[in-house]
């Protein structure tokens, strides 16, 4: 990798923001002026040539590659900010105000990134989908507001709108990648009609080119081949009507933009969908599913599997840029293990822990796969890790109250493809605490599906329950394990033999003699004692003090699940 081009990230903390530069000198890059205050946030435009960052302050945006501040915006009350994919314009946003005469303040704004000039502004009330959007070769933009998505172009943006798709409770749109650009709309179901996506090529709005509807659809997200040639759209209810789960239920489906193939994408392991991606070859695609222990394939271009990567407690999925190396990974809930998948033989290349995992993304290159430990996830144990792709760390930085990391985006065919799976390199900074490679099987948290990360969420019982069954400690322990060390549910009898206090692999004896009708009560109330437990949980994590009740009540979540895992 010497003779190779530097990588590039930035992490922001409490106390920093730092651009660094990747293997092999993992330093900061020098010329890159720390803001003075607090960073709100950073971006990367889409292709990389672009870096952004916000404060308390204002905006400032750089040529990524040199460094080069291009403009500074003043903007007191700027909360959030958005890159073109090519870096020209950048959008913000700050807190919706009222003005004197009661009509809202323009609070969204577009600004030209080369001169710093705003060069449009909107009113625009909710963050939630706010951020405006650009094909790729940044011709066409457009907004979502009531009843219609508004284009234009974007050398005219903020004059008279150039093109209206005006679609009664449309509530979410995304345009595609790719050299032909097409818009997708998603309008939930209403009145007993069902929920629809809709495809049309920009900025032919007559007719649609896809049309696709279904039930159990409350919102979606959207995931483009590169591309721009297929989209998977995963649905999701508010709450699964079935009552196998309290967050919601999930189905995937498969549109073709030429209108000529669409499928439900056959998924054979009930449960939900934890994550989903496009290999970058755009032909193929990976779904991590079903309750778990979940179950993670390969399909292809149309939607067939073609790989079963077995069933593990896994829930997240990537393809290195290169496509040669497939990473599928349990954080959240699970214990941070890290399975990597050499694409060509389609055998495992190595098995590793990254416990208290909250990020994961390859690197550019494809050799370099990170791992951060962020706050508020997790307020301990806060930094960055860097494994090669055979799964060994080579560097490892711990960051005080880490909020984001990310790595600079690039074209992969900057880099070489790998042709064969390369020997890591010598490791250069790992602590002294990851020297011996210790796999944690303590959990970390509720996990949170793809459709409510970022909120709180109620713990899976599936997932509960798997990791009972494997012997794990249940679901949102953060106590560590000292390498060596008898655990503390484990206690010594007289002939110095370890074993399970209070023979906790043993239901309650009163379970055995319920009936039928009594066995479904007892579940909904041990249901009921879990969710409430999760929620002490979300609020120890947020520092409030608890109740000595409450801790008691939170001491009982081992027996709990016991009894529900015997009364199931």
């Amino acid at each position: 990798m010497s003779d190779q081009p530097t990588t590039q990230f930035s992490y922001r903390s409490q106390k920093e923001l730092t651009i660094w530069s990747g293997y092999p000198d993992y330093k900061p890059i020098k010329g890159f002026e720390k803001p003075e205050t607090t960073t709100r946030i950073f971006k990367y435009s889409k292709y990389g040539h672009v870096y952004a960052y916000a404060t308390s302050e204002g905006a400032k945006v750089f040529e990524a590659s040199t460094l080069k501040q291009l403009c500074d915006i003043k903007r007191a009350n700027l909360l959030d900010l958005w890159l073109s994919p090519q870096g020209s314009y950048m959008a913000t946003w700050e807190r919706f105000t009222k003005l004197e005469d009661g009509s809202g303040a323009k609070n969204l704004c577009i600004w030209d990134t080369a001169t710093g000039d705003q060069i449009a502004s909107f009113t625009q009330k909710a963050q939630n989908n706010w951020n405006f959007q650009w094909t790729d070769d940044e011709k066409y933009c457009a907004r979502m507001v009531s009843g219609e998505v508004q284009f234009w172009e974007s050398r005219s943006v903020g004059k008279a709108v150039w093109a209206r798709l005006q679609l009664e409770g449309v509530s979410y749109f995304s345009l595609s990648p790719g050299k032909a650009p097409a818009v997708a709309v998603f309008i939930p179901e209403k009145k007993g009609c069902p929920a629809v996506v809709r495809m049309y090529s920009i900025p032919s709005f007559n007719n649609p080119v896809s049309n696709k509807t279904f039930f159990k659809a409350d919102n979606v997200q959207m995931f483009w081949n590169d591309l721009g040639t297929n989209l998977l759209v995963l649905t999701q209810t508010e709450v699964d009507k079935t009552g196998r789960s309290y967050y919601g239920e999930t189905n995937l489906y498969y549109l073709a933009v030429a209108g000529n193939f669409d499928c439900r994408v056959p998924l054979d392991k009930e449960g939900p969908v934890h994550d989903v991606t496009w290999g970058p070859d755009s032909k193929e695609f990976a779904v991590v599913y079903g309750s778990m222990p979940s179950k993670a394939t390969l399909f292809d271009h149309r939607a067939n599997p073609i790989h079963n990567f077995g069933i593990s407690p896994r829930n997240f999925v990537r393809f290195n840029p290169q496509g040669r190396t497939i990473c599928i990974a349990g954080f959240g809930n699970l214990n941070g293990t890290i399975d990597l998948w050499d694409r060509k033989s389609l055998k495992k290349v190595n098995t590793f822990s990254a416990p208290n995992a909250s990020h994961c993304e390859w690197s550019p290159c494809g050799r370099y796969l990170m791992t951060a430990t962020l706050t508020p996830r997790l307020r301990v144990d806060n930094g960055f890790k860097m494994w090669h792709h055979t799964g060994t760390l080579i560097y490892e930085e711990a960051v005080d109250e880490l909020f984001q990391v990310g790595w600079r985006p690039e074209p992969a065919s900057k880099y070489p493809v790998m042709r064969n799976i390369s020997p890591a390199p010598a490791p250069i900074k790992v602590l002294p605490s990851n020297k011996p490679a210790v796999t944690s099987t303590a959990p970390t948290g509720a996990y949170r599906p793809p459709h409510m990360r970022g909120g709180a969420a109620p713990t899976s019982l599936a997932d509960r329950e798997a990791m009972l069954s494997r012997g794990q400690s249940p679901v949102g322990s953060n106590r560590r394990q000292v390498p060596g060390a008898v655990p503390k549910q484990q206690t010594k009898n007289a002939n110095g033999r370890s074993q399970q206090a209070n023979n906790n692999n043993k239901p309650s004896p009163s379970i055995a003699a319920l009936s039928p009708e009594e066995k479904q009560k007892k579940i909904r109330n041990l249901e009921k004692k879990l969710r409430q437990i999760n929620d002490l949980k979300e609020k120890q994590a947020k520092g409030d003090s608890l109740e000595p009740a409450q801790v008691q009540k939170l001491a009982s979540e081992s027996t709990v699940l016991r009894d529900l895992a015997a009364l199931k």
